[in-house]
């Protein structure tokens, strides 16, 4: 017997032991299929994990944190260590007391941040490999809707974190944040009391703090507990298929045979969870966070108002000549309308990419229109555009995506038909004469349907 079969022979014995002693199979996460052991699978895993670092390392930051804008006396001393003679806010010196005394602080808040960035990225790769493999589909469509609040939540999380170091450049940028999202129809008129409080910094900078460390993130968790207890109904998305009939669930007899979750598929995540977690803290400790400067620094020039990259393409937006604060909140509430209720516009009953290819092109072209405008926005931000160069920029994306995908699902469409053509006459002995529409795949099974 080798080794891996008598580790995991052992590690089964064991477990088994504390199932039946806690009746944890009652609660604990259920099996899984054996193809699904691959990081595709798993890249919702992987922004649960960002999440629960986030949790932990941001429970540390808070034992030094001070949310306030306090500038007395006290606070000279933080001034004083940027060449300038007046008081720091108190926000910005806990910020500087953690990085410049705390042991490892620099670390600590490095990793944060960074793990903030890696979470919101990880967030994209989940939803668009989601997209494109069509997971939205039937009995799915709630779980996908959670997901588009989670990920919108996640960019609030974002939104909302950066103005704690109370740096100017972080401050200016919430302000033209804070514009925008005030001119969301109907609620941005309800949203504005919530966000400015009483209209002073403070209430500003309490507001802030408030829902980065409480408001979100419970509403976070109680979403994720919803979209976990969702994928536990449903369970992992069988691979992407052109067989309309492929089912959408596996049978109880699969269920026994699949890989358990406990401890194995939770010994696979966690691997890749330590992996993520070395990865972070090594970035970290080669390029720390250099803290700007704090709100209300004279002695310093300002420079150009820039939000960090996640949000880069909505501010280069407005850049554009005749976009004004209220059409670009108007496009975006679009976009996440479409993302929101995409499963009920897909109709189709295919979930591989190549029988979908107005969702798949128009993912496409949303995915190079958004990196475009973030590149764009940080190598010209608050430069203004002009429609010709707009047009003569972005039309490209959708026009070559258009192309580009209409050859391929013409070449498609035509070696698939060939294969219709030479099968016809198994199907007619084995079923009869049939009339097969041009396009629909015939129930020939889904390893038939999956093939190139």
């Amino acid at each position: 017997m080798s080794f891996a079969n008598w580790y995991n022979r052992t590690l089964n014995r064991i477990w088994g032991f504390v199932e039946d002693r806690t009746a944890m199979r009652r609660w604990a996460l259920r099996p899984q299929p054996e193809f699904s052991f691959k990081p595709s699978y798993w890249t919702g895993a992987f922004v649960a994990n960002a999440f629960f670092f986030q949790v932990l390392t941001g429970a540390l930051l808070l034992l030094y944190y001070e949310p306030s804008t306090s500038t007395s006396a006290t606070y000279l001393a933080c001034g004083q260590a940027t060449g300038t003679l007046s008081p720091a806010p108190a926000a910005w010196c806990s910020t500087y007391y953690i990085i410049h005394s705390v042991p490892m602080g620099s670390l600590l808040l490095s990793t944060h941040l960074y793990g903030a960035y890696a979470m919101i990225f990880l967030m994209f790769v989940h939803f668009f490999r989601g997209y494109y493999l069509g997971v939205y589909k039937a009995p799915r469509e709630f779980s996908w809707m959670v997901g588009t609040l989670l990920m919108l939540l996640t960019l609030g999380m974002g939104f909302t974190g950066y103005l704690l170091p109370y740096t100017q450049l972080s401050y200016n940028a919430t302000n033209v944040g804070l514009v925008l999202a005030l001119r969301l129809p109907t609620f941005g008129p309800l949203l504005g009391p919530f966000l400015l409080a009483d209209g002073t910094s403070q209430g500003l900078l309490s507001r802030m703090f408030d829902a980065h460390v409480l408001l979100i993130p419970l509403a976070l968790g109680a979403l994720l507990y919803a979209h976990i207890a969702l994928f536990e109904s449903h369970g992992i998305a069988p691979p992407a298929s052109s067989d309309p009939l492929q089912r959408r669930r596996f049978t109880d007899k699969e269920s026994k045979s699949q890989v358990p979750f406990m401890p194995h598929i939770l010994f696979y995540i966690g691997k890749w969870a330590l992996l993520y977690v070395g990865v972070l803290f090594g970035i970290a400790a080669l390029w720390p966070w250099q803290l700007p400067t704090y709100v209300g620094n004279l002695a310093v020039t300002p420079g150009v108002t820039e939000p960090d990259w996640y949000f880069l393409w909505l501010f280069k937006l407005v850049d554009f000549v005749g976009v004004t604060p209220v059409i670009a909140i108007g496009a975006t509430t679009a976009i996440l309308l479409f993302i929101l209720f995409v499963p009920f516009l897909d109709l189709s009953k295919r979930t591989h990419p190549r029988d979908r290819p107005f969702f798949v092109w128009l993912g496409t072209s949303l995915l190079g229109f958004f990196v475009l405008m973030t590149v764009w926005g940080g190598e010209t931000p608050g430069v203004q555009i002009f429609p010709m160069t707009v047009v003569e920029t972005i039309a490209p994306i959708f026009l070559v995506n258009a192309l580009v995908f209409g050859l391929f699902h013409w070449r498609y469409v035509r070696s698939y038909r060939r294969r219709l053509a030479a099968r016809a006459p198994a199907f007619v002995g084995a079923y009869g004469p049939t009339r097969v529409r041009a396009g629909a795949a015939p129930n020939v099974g889904a390893a038939e349907a999956t093939g190139p």
